[in-house]
């Protein structure tokens, strides 16, 4: 049976794609288009984006947009307002106030950020699911699917891969990790690194066996600012404007669906490592693993026999 491994620089990160099955290049090709086809709709760096669109107009008017756009707005709309969901796809003026991860990255003025805070509410955004419009009920509002829209592309693009007869597959969406059928050696699970947030990245802290699962890991390691000694990441609250602080260092979701995987990253980070923990514990078909900031792992039941600390 014939392998492809397809590597696409796209969307700020490395795209790789692996597949096994007949067609393997022309699938691998099919999946590329895919995924500029939704660079084009949901690019948050993008003047020309829809999702671009929706922050220049959709405050005066409802903006009709592609389904896919709409159903993941609805999606990441419902997770937000849930209660102490700390997911909010209105966060978008707070993160682009403070710019974490560019060359413009800054600490605001309390009262810039108190002045963007009243723009955060996932409320105001209103859905028309005949219409597939969305409006943004007060002038400023940015939606920012970032935190989940990796999730949705790996999801869409295995199910085609699956539709199309694939044996095996792997969707890597520089760090949203989803797969399918037997890993490469010939095992029947596919072995998954959680990076050590402590150290350079490509630094494991533990190995996790899963199969035809996603697994996603979201930390302060990953983009940060400093300014005068401190140091400021770029997972916010939407209460404070401030970054999260809770004794999490990094937390890693596997769960059926990538999607899932990026909602409950997000969804969960701003709650103490025992209540990640616990919460999850609760869940059926997800499952997690904590990484304090001393340095303690913490896993779920159901991960007992699969994930693997690695000594550093």
């Amino acid at each position: 049976m014939k392998s492809f491994t397809k590597m696409i620089p796209l969307m700020g990160t490395k795209i790789s794609l692996y597949i096994e099955g007949e067609n393997a290049e022309e699938l691998a090709q099919e999946a590329e288009n895919m995924l500029f086809y939704y660079e084009k709709v949901f690019s948050a760096n993008s003047d020309h984006s829809q999702l671009a669109m929706l922050k220049q107009e959709a405050a005066s008017r409802p903006l009709q947009v592609d389904r896919e756009l709409y159903d993941l707005i609805k999606i990441g709309k419902e997770h937000s307002l849930k209660e102490d969901s700390f997911l909010n796809i209105a966060i978008g003026p707070l993160i682009k106030l403070w710019r974490i991860g560019f060359r413009e990255a800054h600490v605001p003025e309390d009262i810039e950020i108190k002045k963007v805070l009243a723009l955060l509410n996932p409320e105001h955004i209103q859905l028309d699911d005949e219409q597939h419009t969305v409006h943004l009920l007060k002038k400023g509002m940015e939606v920012d699917l970032g935190a989940i829209a990796k999730g949705y592309f790996a999801d869409q693009v295995m199910a085609f891969f699956k539709k199309n007869g694939v044996t095996s597959a792997m969707v890597d969406m520089g760090g949203n990790v989803l797969v399918h059928g037997d890993s490469p050696s010939g095992s029947s699970h596919w072995n998954v690194g959680i990076q050590n947030p402590f150290l350079p990245r490509g630094h494991a802290a533990a190995l996790v066996r899963i199969r035809e699962q996603s697994i996603v890991t979201s930390g302060i390691y990953e983009r940060v600012l400093e300014k005068k000694g401190q140091q400021y990441h770029h997972i916010f609250s939407s209460k404070t404007g401030y970054p999260i602080e809770s004794n999490v260092a990094s937390l890693t979701i596997i769960a059926d669906r990538s999607l899932d995987c990026d909602i409950y990253t997000t969804e969960l980070f701003g709650l103490d490592a025992a209540s990640v923990i616990h919460k999850v514990n609760q869940m059926k078909h997800i499952e997690a693993a904590v990484i304090t900031t001393d340095g303690d792992m913490a896993y779920t039941d159901n991960l007992n026999g699969r994930i693997h600390p690695i000594s550093s």
